[in-house]
């Protein structure tokens, strides 16, 4: 008779297909997909079995309905099998999973069984077809509980042998019917023992996942004669029934309850990452000289080594020789930071992390040291080839790295969220340093205009009545009524003078930036250098500074300290000239950078007092402007002077209406 007990699993089951659909939606997870797909083949087959007057697998008046509904039982219990050992082998360049092979002959076994044969064994030759097809079953079960998986290789091949042995021996005693309930029996059980394996927990959806998956695999219980008795046998088919609901509720439960376990490791990220960014932030990085950012590499690994994941971590930095050094270590043995800073001294700074991948994401990138290893190197003794590397990108090459390594609990995958606090950090010294490289050029460029302005006001000051003495010493040398004791006095006065003479101009060549070689200096990065140290000072001053480059400007040939020190003098002059102007809605400095053909022209201009003799600006002891001192244009003078030992000319230009410019123009590399 027709057992109507099935209808409440169908309903139910279909009920709960939206709850699958949603949480795949959710986020996309394969797994849930298969989850979803999986439970409509096993809605689709109780749809199919239930106008049949009996839930036997045997119906000879629906022959293709049955066969059907075998083939969704199959194929939804591979599909569980997939998601939860998702394992694979290689044919050629294609990857295939181990679930295709498996089921799709389990699939044509019940087509051909129920819908070609009508569940009667074929004659002759083909009575081996199904044995076949079980058997390619049986082998690809057998490869594939060998892999490793979740599950011991002895569990998943331990089963396969007795659910597939049953299989065979029961395909000779009783037909064609029972070795599909044993496969579908089989892969029901192991999907309730990889539950179990995967997920390690005591949970409710693990327990119910469980329970319902192992009630669902117990249709084997039937081919003992104790369970042949009628109301046994239907207690046993309700309990299937149910338990299919049971599985369905146990898999969304295991779902949410992975989400809540995501969202709390993802909070306790969170909160690690603001306790590591809070250690980071106390950290003081000297900004005075770059020699003393350089000696801070301890301080800065071990807060590192304590606050992160990483418990071992070395700051690699460029040396102004050229060669990338350690400049500081924490949590590294000796020898490895011996042999490591002997290593990254053989790397051309062109090469340094350029052939890195990134880690995962982000900056920070996996460093692979084979590539530099040399025979003998120690490196590779002490099992030290790779570690994670976090960047300290500076304009044109890496000013330097971050190496990490000794991972505490490998077990969590490394996340993007673990390097995010490192990575800040990282920028934050790349800055740091960067700005106090800047400010040593600004400190030796002040240092330089200063040692100017003092050299020609001593001149300046020294110059007149040393004239003086030379010339009356010259006129008492040539006086003819001299005795040899005054004589030898007014030689030993010229030879002092003389030597004052010299002494001043040795004093104001000091002034002059030393001679060397033209290099391409880029103008765009030193203007913007400038403007980046400058505008407080502009701020300070109540002085608008308007800053305009042309795009793609070329790089020019000059030394780039000169260049940046006869800028700083040209700027230096405009605020002094602006500080001149009361009033406060017209004071302005104005720098732009244009290029004309093969020369770069450097435009500072002011809306100051205008020059009395724009071709006498860059006299050195020549005022400027009324009301300007006579030192004022020393730092112009020296200016000029650096822009013809770089091959450049430097002139000045008054404005209309009011207001006056410098044009410093040099040759373009």
């Amino acid at each position: 008779m027709q057992d109507w007990y099935q209808m409440p699993a169908l309903v139910l089951i279909t009920l709960l297909l939206p709850a699958f659909t949603q949480l795949y939606l959710r986020n996309r997870d394969t797994r849930n997909l298969l989850w979803l797909l999986g439970f409509c083949l096993v809605a689709v087959r109780l749809f199919l079995v239930h106008p049949m007057a009996t839930w036997d697998m045997v119906d000879t008046h629906h022959p293709w309905t049955t066969a059907a509904a075998q083939a969704c039982a199959i194929l939804a219990s591979g599909l569980f099998l997939g998601s939860l050992s998702p394992l694979s082998f290689r044919v050629g360049k294609f990857k295939v999973l181990y679930v295709i092979p498996y089921i799709l002959p389990l699939v044509v076994y019940a087509l051909l069984g129920q819908g070609l044969y009508h569940g009667v064994e074929p004659a002759g030759i083909l009575h081996c077809l199904f044995p076949g097809l079980a058997g390619i079953s049986i082998v690809v079960g057998l490869f594939w509980g060998r892999d490793k998986g979740s599950l011991p290789p002895w569990i998943g091949i331990a089963v396969c042998l007795l659910f597939g042995g049953f299989a065979v021996w029961f395909y000779f005693r009783t037909g064609l019917t029972w070795p599909l309930i044993l496969a579908e029996s089989g892969n029901h059980f192991i999907v309730a023992l990889l539950v179990i394996s995967l997920f390690r927990r005591m949970s409710p959806g693990v327990f119910i996942s469980v329970l319902g998956f192992l009630v669902w695999s117990l249709p084997i219980l039937l081919m003992f004669p104790d369970f042949h008795s009628p109301w046994i046998h239907l207690l046993l088919l309700r309990c299937i029934s149910l338990a299919r609901v049971a599985a369905a509720l146990g898999l969304i439960l295991l779902t949410l309850e992975n989400e809540l376990a995501a969202n709390q490791a993802a909070r306790e990220r969170e909160r690690r990452a603001r306790q590591e960014l809070a250690a980071y932030a106390q950290l003081v990085i000297a900004r005075r000289r770059v020699e003393d950012f350089d000696r801070q590499g301890d301080p800065i690994c071990k807060a590192v080594a304590a606050n992160s994941r990483f418990s071992q971590a070395a700051l690699l930095l460029l040396h102004p020789s050229g060669v990338y050094r350690v400049a500081g270590a924490a949590g590294f043995d000796a020898a490895i930071l011996s042999a490591l800073d002997a290593l990254i001294a053989r790397i051309p700074v062109a090469d340094f992390l350029a052939f890195s991948p990134p880690a995962v994401g982000g900056q920070t990138v996996r460093f692979d040291l084979h590539p530099w290893l040399k025979p003998g190197d120690d490196l590779e003794r002490l099992r030290f080839t790779s570690a994670l590397a976090t960047p300290m990108q500076g304009r044109s090459v890496h000013e330097g790295a971050l190496l990490l390594g000794g991972m505490r609990d490998a077990r969590e995958p490394l996340r993007h969220d673990d390097l995010v606090p490192i990575e800040m950090l990282t920028a934050r010294m790349q800055s740091v340093r960067s700005q106090t490289r800047m400010l040593e050029k600004l400190i030796d460029a002040e240092k330089f205009a200063g040692l100017g302005q003092l050299a020609g006001s001593v001149t300046q000051q020294l110059n007149n009545p040393l004239t003086v003495i030379l010339g009356y010493a010259a006129l008492l040398e040539e006086t003819p009524r001299m005795n040899p004791t005054e004589r030898k006095g007014v030689e030993a006065i010229l030879s002092a003078a003389r030597t004052m003479r010299s002494t001043l101009e040795s004093l104001q060549r000091v002034a002059q930036a030393p001679s060397g070689l033209l290099t391409p200096v880029s103008v765009t990065e030193m203007l913007t250098d400038m403007e980046r140290l400058h505008r407080s000072e502009f701020l300070q001053r109540a002085i608008e500074f308007r800053v305009t480059m042309a795009t793609d400007l070329p790089q020019v040939r000059a030394q780039a300290q000169q260049l940046r020190q006869a800028v700083l003098h040209c700027l230096q002059f405009a605020m002094e000239s602006v500080d001149h102007v009361h009033d406060e809605s017209n004071r302005t400095v104005r720098l732009e950078a244009t290029a004309e053909g093969d020369h770069v022209q450097i435009l500072i201009a002011h809306s100051g007092p205008r020059f009395e003799d724009p071709d006498r600006a860059f006299d050195a002891f020549m005022p400027p402007h009324a009301g300007s001192e006579e030192a004022a244009g020393l730092g112009l003078s020296l200016c000029a002077t650096i822009l013809r030992e770089n091959r450049g000319h430097a002139s000045a230009v008054n404005l209309d209406p009011r207001g006056a410019a410098i044009v410093l123009e040099l040759q373009a590399a």
